[in-house]
C-alpha cells in the first residue's frame, strides 16, 4: 500500500490494519522458520507496510498532518 491510502483510513481502520499486518508478518516469520516459506521478500512488504502505518498513526498522535 501507499502511504496515502493509510492516510485516507480513519484511526479505527488503520489501528485494525496495523493488527491485520502484525499478525500476517507473524505467519510469514513462521513459515520462513519452518522452511515453507516460498516468497522470502514478503517478510520486507510487510515490515514496510507496517511503518507505514504506524509512521501515520505517530503522525496523527502528534497532530501532524500531510
Amino acid at each position: 500500500m501507499e502511504i496515502k491510502e493509510f492516510r485516507e483510513l480513519t484511526s479505527e481502520e488503520l489501528n485494525q490494519k496495523i493488527y491485520a499486518l502484525k499478525e500476517e508478518l507473524f505467519e510469514l516469520r513462521r513459515k520462513k522458520a519452518v522452511g515453507q516459506l516460498e516468497r522470502g521478500e514478503n517478510v520486507r512488504l510487510v515490515r514496510k507496510d507496517l511503518a507505514k502505518a504506524e509512521t501515520v498513526k505517530r503522525q496523527r498522535a502528534l497532530g501532524i498532518e500531510k
